[in-house]
C-alpha cells in the first residue's frame, strides 16, 4: 500500500491521539515516524505505532508530562522528560539545546527519564539545519551479546550527528552499534522476509536467518562495536542517573510502567571555530570529492551519510507514495487502539 505524505502522517497522528496523546505531541511524534518512513527506515516508521498506542493506552507514557529544563552550567543542561513521549521530549531538548550553542558556542545535554524516541538522525538534522554540528547517544534495552559473551547485556544503543553544508545537502549519519537495528528484524518479520545470518545468533550464540529463532543480536566489528556500546551507554546512561547496561527497562516487559531512558546531545556552532562559512565551503568540497570518487564494483557511486535516505524520499513520492506493509495499514485505518500484542513480552515481542 503507498500513501501520500498528509496521509501517512495523519493516520498515524489519528492513532496515537485515540491511544491518549494530545494532538500536538501525537503531531509531533507523527511527523518523525513519517520521516523515518519516507527514507526508507521502515524499522522506526508506522511499523512502530501500534506498539507505541498499547503502551500510550496502558498508562506507560505519561500524556500530560512535566518536561523540565535545568541548566547546570552556562553549556550544560539536564532535560527531565517525566516519562512522557520520547519523540516529543526529545525534540523539545533539541530546540532547547540549539538555543544554547547559538549562545555558548558548544551545548551538551542529557535528557533523562523519558520513552522510546526513534530515530535519533531527526533530532541532530534538526541542529544541522540550524548551521549547527550536533552528536547524539541513547541507550536502549539489552538486546546484544558484548563481545566474547553469550547473554544480552547492551542496546542497539544508536550514534548519530549531522552537519551542515554551504548548498542543500545535509549530512545525516545516523546508526546502531549493532550490525542492524532490532527495528530492522521486526521490519523483515512483517514482511515475512529472511535476514543475513550476520545479524543475530539463537540461544547458542549460532548465526540465524529466521528472524523468529533470534535470541540476541551481534555488535558491529566485534569487539569495536562492543566499546562503542558502551560508549553510548556511559553518556546516555550512568552520567545522567538512570539505569544502565542490563539493568535499562524491557521495551516490553510491562507497558504500563514508565521506562526511564536516557539520550545525550552535544552541539556546536561552527562558527567558534573555523568559521561557519569555512566550514560549510569546506563540508560541500568533502561530499564533492566523495561523490567524484571512482566507484567500487558493484556500486554506483559514494555516497555520502543521508544521501541515498532522501533519495529513497523522493522516490518514494515520484513513484505514488510510501510503501506501508497491507497488514500495518489496515491497522491504521482500522477502529482498534492497539490488539493487545506487546505487553509482557520478551526483548523481542514474543
Amino acid at each position: 500500500m503507498k500513501l501520500s505524505r498528509d496521509e501517512l502522517k495523519n493516520l498515524m497522528k489519528n492513532k496515537l491521539i485515540k491511544a491518549g496523546l494530545s494532538e500536538e505531541h501525537a503531531d509531533m511524534t507523527a511527523e518523525i515516524l513519517t520521516w523515518s518512513d519516507e527514507r526508507g527506515y521502515h524499522s522506526h516508521g508506522a511499523v512502530r505505532v501500534e506498539y507505541y498506542s498499547e503502551r500510550i493506552a496502558k498508562g506507560g507514557i505519561t500524556t500530560d508530562p512535566k518536561f523540565e529544563w535545568k541548566e547546570t552550567g552556562p553549556c550544560s543542561a539536564i532535560y527531565e522528560g517525566d516519562n512522557g513521549c520520547g519523540y516529543v521530549a526529545s525534540t523539545f531538548a533539541m530546540e532547547k539545546t540549539i538555543e544554547m550553542a547559538k549562545k555558548s558556542g558548544i551545548a551538551v545535554t542529557g535528557i533523562r527519564n523519558i520513552s522510546h524516541s526513534g530515530s535519533i538522525g531527526y533530532y541532530t538534522e534538526m541542529a544541522a539545519k540550524q548551521d549547527l554540528v550536533a552528536i547524539a547517544f541513547c541507550q536502549s534495552d539489552p538486546m546484544a551479546v558484548p563481545f566474547g559473551g553469550t547473554e544480552p547485556y547492551y542496546g542497539t544503543n544508536p550514534i548519530s550527528f549531522a552537519a551542515p553544508t554551504a548548498d542543500d545537502r545535509t549530512v545525516v549519519f545516523d546508526m546502531a552499534t549493532t550490525v542492524q537495528a532490532w527495528g530492522k528484524i521486526l521490519d523483515k518479520r512483517s514482511r515475512h522476509e529472511a535476514i543475513p545470518d550476520t545479524w543475530a545468533v539463537d540461544e547458542k550464540g549460532q548465526p540465524v536467518t529466521d528472524s523468529s529463532l533470534v535470541n540476541a543480536l551481534l555488535p558491529i566489528a566485534g569487539a569495536k562495536g562492543y566499546g562503542l556500546m558502551m560508549m553510548v551507554d556511559v553518556f546516555a546512561g550512568v552520567l545522567l542517573g538512570v539505569p544502565f547496561g542490563k539493568h535499562v527497562s524491557s521495551m516490553y516487559h510491562d507497558l504500563s510502567k514508565g521506562r526511564d531512558l536516557g539520550q545525550m546531545f552535544i552541539v556546536m556552532d561552527p562558527s567558534r571555530f573555523v568559521g561557519l562559512d569555512a566550514f560549510k565551503k569546506s563540508m560541500s568540497q568533502v561530499l564533492d570529492e566523495l561523490g567524484e570518487m571512482p566507484a567500487a564494483e558493484g556500486y554506483g557511486k559514494v555516497y555520502y551519510p543521508g544521501e541515498r535516505a532522501v533519495m529513497r524520499r523522493d522516490k518514494a513520492y515520484e513513484t505514488g507514495g510510501v510503501e506501508i506493509v497491507d497488514e500495518i495499514y489496515d491497522y491504521l485505518v482500522s477502529d482498534d487502539v492497539h490488539y493487545d500484542r506487546y505487553d509482557h513480552k520478551n526483548r523481542f515481542a514474543e
